[in-house]
């Protein structure tokens, strides 16, 4: 049996100080973890525990990477913070984002949080936008941070006001719980149709801001062909095509951008999450002449406190150098083929496991309490996820679906590990 004393008892103790809000993780978790190594947690009890949600999806290579470490520590013991000036990492990192980039991403903006890189993308677009483009649209279902552009974009309302902006909302590729009430194999991508007919067709569009593979929503992993149509008709039309690639930009779906493995072409996108391993970090890449043009460069356009700043470069830097010289995102499609393949063994066995559907090392479990109406099931999500950390695994819980992101760097025998651990938790819940 477990212990958790210890944990409980500072739990009590940062009760009456501590604003509420925590993550849903946390709140049904109530973990305290004291030390990760590579995909191991270890919590204030001395329990273990697989780590499938990578942090918050953000450890690439596993918690306290050596080379990371490494080179935090060396810049720690240098330099911390001189605004946006040159340091030496800077130019050896933005080197190393024009390998693993596409070529026609080849300008780069540093910055500390995927909100900030968001708004920064925003502000591009406002900026450089023809006279009458003003409008931008996204996608439902769409999550791209908690600033106020950023959830403005997707109307997302706070208290008893509604601030939504400009933005008009498309159909996401929601095939498992299609908008339109349609079958994928007779639906002609009736959505994809619709978000050109409301946003690239239209002269008044902008730019279109969108996540490749949708996360936050629960993996919604578009079908062949939706983005396809949608990115030839915004190039056709003029609408920027704006990639948040916070959670899947560095490798995460077996591509360095998810752009590149859902066929679309973004002129801007905004990376964050795993470029530096977990710690803050965000670059906005984008055409040369998008972030060149006159009125998105402006002094201090790109700037802010912690853009820049010496200790994200250095972490971003050894991040990515790993990636690059150990072949980790061609090992993500390959434990990525594994891991589809346990987890449709998953979904064959358990009738209330209505939808599995992910791409590389990022996976989604969407629970239901029957098949024929799936309704979703979040109370039977949050008892597998507490299953789960009571048997040693931690996945991230989201509502009914519960996300898997385990690091670049685990291996087959792991991969085994985790999802035999899965199965057990489910069967625990489904049993209670």
């Amino acid at each position: 049996m477990r212990q958790h004393s210890r944990q409980l008892a500072q739990l009590e103790r940062e009760d009456p100080h501590l604003a509420p809000g925590a993550s849903e993780e946390a709140a049904v978790g109530r973990r305290v973890f004291t030390e990760g190594r590579g995909p191991v947690l270890t919590d204030l009890d001395g329990n273990q525990y697989l780590d499938f949600a990578s942090g918050t999806l953000t450890q690439s290579l596993g918690h306290t990477h050596p080379e990371v470490v490494a080179a935090l520590t060396a810049q720690a013991g240098r330099l911390w913070n001189v605004h946006d000036t040159a340091t030496p990492d800077r130019a050896r990192l933005l080197d190393t984002l024009a390998r693993a980039l596409p070529d026609h991403l080849d300008t780069y903006a540093l910055f500390s949080t995927g909100a900030e890189v968001v708004e920064a993308a925003l502000r591009v677009v406002q900026a450089t936008a023809a006279p009458g483009r003003n409008r931008i649209g996204a996608l439902r279902h769409g999550f791209h941070g908690k600033t106020m552009g950023a959830r403005m974009l997707v109307h997302w309302d706070i208290g008893h006001q509604s601030f939504a902006g400009n933005s008009v909302l498309g159909y996401a590729p929601y095939c498992y719980r299609c908008p339109l009430g349609l079958e994928r194999s007779s639906c002609g991508l009736r959505c994809a149709s619709l978000v050109r007919r409301h946003i690239a067709d239209k002269p008044s569009t902008a730019a279109l801001v969108f996540e490749p593979v949708l996360g936050a929503a629960g993996v919604i992993v578009p079908p062949p062909g939706y983005w396809e149509q949608i990115g030839d008709a915004c190039r056709e039309n003029g609408v920027l095509l704006v990639a948040d690639e916070v959670l899947t930009g560095g490798g995460r779906t077996g591509a360095f951008l998810a752009s590149e493995r859902v066929g679309v072409e973004p002129d801007l996108a905004a990376l964050s999450k795993g470029m530096a391993n977990g710690f803050p970090f965000a670059v906005l890449a984008g055409r040369r002449a998008l972030l060149h043009d006159p009125a998105a460069a402006t002094p201090g356009a790109y700037a802010s406190t912690y853009a820049s700043n010496p200790l994200g470069i250095a972490a971003a830097r050894a991040t990515l150098e790993v990636i690059e010289r150990d072949h980790l995102i061609e090992q993500v499609r390959t434990l990525g083929e594994l891991l589809q393949e346990r987890l449709l063994g998953l979904h064959d066995r358990f009738e209330n496991l209505g939808d599995v559907r992910g791409l590389g090392l990022l996976w989604g479990l969407e629970f239901v309490t029957d098949r024929a109406s799936r309704t979703p099931a979040p109370a039977l999500a949050r008892a597998v996820y507490s299953a789960a950390l009571d048997l040693g695994l931690r996945v991230a819980l989201g509502g009914h679906v519960l996300r898997l992101a385990p690091p670049f760097t685990v291996d087959e025998a792991l991969l085994d590990d985790g999802v035999g651990l899965l199965a057990k938790a489910i069967e625990q819940a489904v049993a209670a």
